[in-house]
């Protein structure tokens, strides 16, 4: 037991050195900005119908889901509020993270994990090159850059889901629906989708590019590198899901107290 825990707390210290290892590089050397398009171009087309769809129906489930029970109490009107504020305070966020975190993040973590069992990261600091500056740095960028702008664009599209369900589940026009949300969702819901997106981009980043960068053992490696990429972000996105969950709550009770 003992083992296990000193074994978890020394990956978490070093993804996290890892971590600070990129902000350095990015605000200490030169950034390749046409690398970081280019992973910013690839992992938005590759990445979009899926994170679209999984949106989609993201927001098709919590609308059917609010409207068995609000219908009992003859408030179908606020499905639209309900259900958008719901997906783009909490479900939302979570679960799009989860579809990229299979995605994106499996398929950075095999990259360069093959890269580094092939030697090819070993080769690139040989040259004399910063495999840190060279390869991590485009990478990271990209998919924190790319993954906040898929999973925004997830969060809208769960509204058209929302509104496709409420409509068919529920017989509410798409107007009646578009028409309550702003009664519900309020600024610090979209804030709070947004900040949570953002962290989870930067959990993903970070998870998958330290462990394709510490592969080892060859193929199998690789493997493992790839689960281990794919269990830790999840874990990780539902950890920081609580925290930043917790922490909205507690600002936005010292505003309201603030104000009063």
């Amino acid at each position: 037991m003992m083992a296990f825990a000193v074994g978890i707390l020394d990956e978490i210290g070093g993804t996290l050195i890892f971590l600070k290892t990129i902000i350095s590089t990015v605000f200490v050397k030169k950034l390749k900005v046409h690398e970081i398009f280019v992973q910013i171009w690839k992992v938005s087309i590759e990445s979009f119908p899926t994170t679209a769809m999984a949106g989609f129906f993201v927001g098709a489930i919590m609308a059917v889901q609010f409207a068995m029970p609000i219908r009992e109490f003859g408030a179908l009107g606020f499905l639209g509020g309900l259900a958008t504020s719901a997906t783009f305070r909490e479900v939302g966020p979570m679960l799009i993270a989860f579809m990229l975190s299979g995605k994106v993040g499996a398929y950075t973590s095999a990259e360069l994990g093959t890269m580094r069992v092939t030697e090819q990261i070993d080769a690139v600091r040989c040259l004399g090159a910063d495999p840190i500056q060279e390869i991590i740095v485009p990478r990271f960028l990209g998919i924190v850059i790319s993954s906040f702008f898929l999973l925004a664009a997830g969060l809208m599209m769960s509204v058209f889901g929302g509104m496709a369900l409420a409509q068919a589940f529920a017989g509410i026009s798409a107007e009646e629906y578009i028409r309550h949300i702003p009664t519900i969702v309020h600024p610090i819901s979209i804030l709070s989708g947004l900040i949570k997106s953002l962290v989870f981009a930067v959990v993903l980043a970070t998870i998958c590019t330290y462990k394709g960068y510490t592969t080892t053992g060859g193929a199998k490696g690789v493997g493992r590198a790839v689960v281990a990429t794919a269990v830790t972000t999840m874990i990780c996105i539902v950890v920081m899901d609580w925290f930043t969950s917790f922490l909205g709550e507690v600002l936005i009770q010292a505003i309201r107290g603030y104000r009063s």
